[in-house]
């Protein structure tokens, strides 16, 4: 499954723009603006399994850093410190992996 399965190319390409300056990622603003605020929880479980590329059922910071590439290869990757600040919102549990739920 691609990504463009689930959300629009064109807002994917806008989000991604958006973003593509160093330590300006702002996951809240980038989710929204890719469409997945309006997705169905199911929707977005799918765009969560197409992020988790180890396959593990989580996404760990590794794969995190990546999270732009995982929506557009010609996303950039984040740094430690936008990473850092992704994995603190999803990690709910202080595990230090986001879990699909």
């Amino acid at each position: 499954m691609a990504m463009t399965d689930v959300l629009s190319a064109e807002d994917i390409k806008k989000a991604v723009g958006a973003f593509s300056a160093a330590e300006s990622f702002n996951y809240k603003k980038f989710f929204e603006m890719v469409g997945l605020k309006n997705k169905s929880p199911e929707d977005v479980k799918k765009v969560f399994h197409i992020l988790d590329k180890d396959r593990s059922g989580f996404i760990e910071e590794e794969e995190l850093k990546f999270v732009l590439k995982g929506f557009t290869p010609e996303g950039r990757d984040l740094s430690d410190q936008e990473t850092k600040a992704l994995l603190a919102a999803g990690d709910k549990d202080g595990d230090g992996k986001i879990g699909a739920d």
